[in-house]
């Protein structure tokens, strides 16, 4: 069924990557998800099939492209193919989870940047829109040729702490490595707290001589990153803040890969709790003291702006959330 907003129409349909969060999203946003299908043939090569018309219809398709990565991708950019075939009016690509993303500049000789080149594949697939939730690096966005709305976790964590009464100068928000200033800076603002940094004698592949710029001593610290991968950047940085006297320690990041042996290390590590969002549906074990918040309510509130012509900055600032800027 189609879901109207005056005269203007809508559908929202979820790929094979993280059906929670879509049905989420539908489920808060009021829109159904649409029927289709999807195959994998023995050789490997994927089929989509849209079980409904999407003639004139504004396309909304949510798909984290996360592990399998490229499955995923591959997966998006033929359901993308397919509606501008069936002729869609827009494709928006709903991503809580951008792949790939952390190559996203050439670091060595020789090194490809394949952020941009996914963005380049999702454009010339026939993509209108692309709606993020957090990229490894917001300039990721001038990739596109095409508009990209990136929000943000950081308001949705800082209400969870202050829940918690983690907030004021008996806190300190620390950045794991020192490429992550801006995203500790942002959250201690909304806490009230200070901030501090762990930097390395050498470089971030040497975690054996890490030290801390700022204190933590006597304090709950938040360890805070936008992607958990390994566990390894948390577990060594818990040890460092517990050397430097912090009383409990936090973490928390925007997107949960968990892969290996994460959960080992995270869970051998000193930290209290382990939060992160529910963007990506890991495949591999989950440490003990993990704790999800959902994003579904805020990207579904961005679709509904997007697709209304309002504003998405209000969604920033989860204090004043009624703003319209």
């Amino acid at each position: 069924m189609v879901q109207p907003y005056g005269d203007k129409q809508i559908k929202l349909f979820s790929l094979n990557s993280n059906r929670a969060i879509a049905e989420k999203i539908a489920e808060a946003s009021g829109i159904p998800l649409g029927k289709m299908s999807t195959r994998q043939f023995s050789d490997g090569e994927i089929q989509v099939n849209i079980e409904e018309s999407v003639r004139g219809v504004d396309v909304y398709i949510i798909q984290s492209t996360s592990y399998p990565v490229n499955n995923h991708l591959w997966e998006l950019l033929i359901m993308v193919d397919a509606c501008k075939r069936a002729s869609a009016h827009s494709v928006t690509v709903v991503m809580p989870y951008f792949g790939y993303a952390r190559q996203d500049r050439t670091a060595a000789p020789r090194e490809p940047i394949t952020a941009k080149l996914v963005a380049n594949m999702l454009v010339k697939a026939g993509v209108d829109r692309v709606l993020s939730l957090d990229l490894h690096a917001v300039q990721v966005q001038g990739f596109f040729d095409i508009p990209v709305d990136n929000l943000f976790t950081v308001p949705l964590f800082a209400e969870h702490y202050m829940e918690k009464g983690l907030c004021g100068e008996d806190v300190v928000i620390v950045s794991p490595k020192n490429s992550g200033i801006k995203r500790a800076r942002s959250l201690a603002e909304y806490l009230n707290s200070s901030i501090a940094i762990i930097d390395y004698a050498q470089d971030d592949a040497d975690r054996s001589e890490g030290y801390i710029i700022g204190d933590v001593a006597g304090k709950a610290a938040i360890l805070i990153d936008d992607i958990l991968n390994t566990g390894r950047t948390f577990s060594e940085a818990a040890r460092i803040v517990q050397e430097g006297g912090a009383t409990e320690i936090y973490a928390v990041a925007s997107h949960g890969l968990f892969a290996g042996t994460a959960a080992e290390l995270l869970d051998q590590a000193p930290i209290k709790e382990v939060l992160v969002t529910d963007s990506v549906v890991s495949k591999e074990q989950l440490p003990k003291n993990i704790a999800f918040i959902t994003a579904s309510e805020l990207i579904a509130d961005a679709i509904i702006r997007i697709h209304e012509r309002r504003p998405v900055s209000p969604l920033f600032d989860f204090t004043n959330p009624n703003t319209e800027n």
